[in-house]
């Protein structure tokens, strides 16, 4: 009789945890801001086509976002995180000590960081060591690491403009932040031979060293890439960092700087010649698919044709398909539930 009841009691306690995961009769998605306006587009033609509710989708950033995701299972965390670099080991370890294991990596596109200034303002042709030395907290002078001591872009290369350094962009929970220091700061230390030994001998010190950014120059703006363009054509002179999405819906009121010659275009980064490129992800609880109400439509139609196939409606939105031939793997991916390993670093 005992037995029985403590049958029945699980058996409760399974039906009522159900019940619970199941209560939400949408789709949410969290994190990046780069993706967000991909991630709602595709939101909207769901609902157009199916009539479920529209799904929840929230831009806190990809750190922010994949945090959330590896809280838990159930009603109360996302069933898709958006992210614009790759999810770290930490990150996949936590969501595996909350019981989040099963995870589908997706990748959804490229996109292209931009560092772009007012539409009327002078033009930057960057190398990505002016990256670095504009504003790494702490750079290399006469052979010393010291505080950053330039003040304007000219100081900094020979034939940059005389501004003020000053620059807008996303806050440390941001993947398009972690993207910038590691593609264009880092990048940019590296081509000094004692930083790029330092890397090779001791990637945590050259980090630790070369990733924190100065707090004089560098102004984190939230995760409103539409508040920075916004805040570049009051403030002539100034910087802002976002992805290209922006800088294309926007380019009547800012325009990019060129990085080691080469200007941010759909070609530039899909061909991986723009120095700042980067691609852009989706990662789903492959355990909601067949909980969350409309979850497997919603990744169908992401990945549909129709969505991120090359002429897609993701990309007159700025975002850089996949080659087809990894489009179409992309597809079978999400169609066949196959999750990812664990990240190498």
């Amino acid at each position: 009789m005992k037995k029985l009841l403590g049958t029945a009691a699980a058996l409760a306690v399974m039906t009522i945890a159900s019940q619970a995961h199941a209560a939400r009769d949408y789709v949410w998605a969290a994190g990046s801001s780069t993706v967000f306006p991909f991630t709602t587009r595709v939101a909207e033609n769901y609902a157009k086509k199916t009539g479920n509710k529209a799904p929840k989708v929230e831009s806190l950033g990809t750190g922010g976002g994949i945090k959330l995701f590896c809280g838990g299972t159930g009603e109360g965390f996302p069933d898709i995180a958006n992210a614009s670099r790759p999810m770290k080991k930490s990150e996949f370890d936590a969501c595996a000590a909350k019981g989040v294991k099963d995870i589908i990596q997706i990748r959804i596109g490229y996109d292209g960081i931009v560092v772009a200034t007012d539409k009327d303002g002078a033009d930057y042709n960057f190398k990505l060591e002016h990256l670095y030395l504009g504003l790494s907290s702490k750079v290399l002078r006469f052979g010393k690491h010291v505080a950053n001591p330039y003040k304007t872009w000219d100081e900094v290369g020979s034939g940059l403009p005389g501004n003020r350094i000053v620059v807008y962009g996303p806050p440390p929970t941001s993947g398009t932040r972690d993207a910038f220091i590691e593609l264009g700061v880092e990048a940019g230390a590296r081509k000094f031979p004692i930083l790029e030994e330092m890397r090779s001998n001791n990637e945590k010190g050259f980090k630790g060293l070369v990733d924190p950014l100065r707090s004089d120059g560098w102004i984190d703006a939230g995760e409103n890439d539409n508040a920075i363009v916004q805040t570049l054509t009051r403030t002539p002179g100034s910087l802002g960092v976002f992805g290209f999405s922006f800088l294309e819906e926007n380019g009547d009121k800012v325009k990019g700087a060129t990085i080691n010659g080469v200007a941010p275009t759909p070609t530039t980064i899909a061909n991986g010649s723009y120095p700042l490129s980067r691609s852009l992800y989706i990662y789903v609880k492959k355990s909601n698919l067949g909980v969350t109400p409309g979850l497997k439509e919603f990744v169908s139609e992401f990945v549909s044709d129709a969505a991120t196939g090359r002429g897609g409606y993701l990309q007159s939105r700025g975002l850089i398909p996949l080659p087809a031939a990894q489009h179409e793997a992309n597809k079978a991916s999400a169609s066949e539930g196959k999750t990812m390993s664990r990240p190498t670093s």
